[in-house]
């Protein structure tokens, strides 16, 4: 048995959910928010069997799309009166951190 947990970009979640529930797979949803960008995420658990962890992760490569995105940087520490305009920085959101880790133990009531 396996847990899976998935971190993904918000505007994804709702179609890599559905596509789980379709395919049989029951998940845990709750919202997170990065560190880096301060931004939504969705984290989601899925168990599974150890034989249908690829499939699982195959739902969430296919649903979890990575995109551009343009964030203007924190500015530096200034002196007073000093003006500090900052040029956006592209940067990549969306996609998937995943981790899989073993499951000692598994009950459903």
């Amino acid at each position: 048995m396996k847990l899976i947990i998935s971190i993904v970009n918000s505007d994804d979640a709702r179609g890599l959910l559905d596509q789980l529930v379709t395919r049989g797979f029951r998940a845990t949803v709750i919202s997170t928010t990065g560190g880096f960008l301060r931004e939504g995420n969705t984290t989601m658990f899925v168990g599974t069997e150890d034989s249908k962890v690829d499939e699982v992760l195959r739902i969430i490569r296919q649903s979890s799309h990575t995109r551009t995105q343009y964030v203007s940087p924190l500015p530096p520490i200034m002196e007073p009166g000093e003006l500090y305009t900052p040029n956006p920085i592209e940067v990549q959101i969306g996609g998937a951190t995943v981790f899989v880790l073993n499951v000692e133990r598994f009950e459903r009531y």
